[in-house]
């Protein structure tokens, strides 16, 4: 099976590194960056000094999550359809997994 998995280079704490993440969450990340106004490095370095268990592409899974979980609201969930079992399957990933 091919890996869905998207190599780049950051610059992080230590130097020049890769990493490799999902292009939904390299594209998630990016958002961040825009919204944010700092360079990628940037939130990784901000990343790796907070520490923590795992390494460095695991910790900015995290912190992408954690980062638009804080962002949800529960107007949002509502106006998305969430909590709603049929709606939840209805929408289309297969774009996003063929990617």
């Amino acid at each position: 099976m091919v890996s869905r998995l998207v190599n780049r280079n950051v610059v992080a704490e230590r130097g020049r590194t890769s990493m490799r993440l999902e292009p939904e969450l390299w594209e998630a990340l990016y958002e961040i960056c825009q919204r944010e106004q700092v360079p990628v490095g940037e939130i990784v370095r901000r990343v790796e000094a907070q520490g923590g268990p795992g390494g460095r592409t695991s910790a900015v899974r995290v912190f992408v999550l954690q980062y638009f979980r804080a962002a949800a609201t529960e107007q949002g969930h509502v106006e998305a359809g969430h909590g709603s079992r049929d709606k939840m399957y209805e929408d289309d990933f297969s774009d996003s997994a063929a990617a």
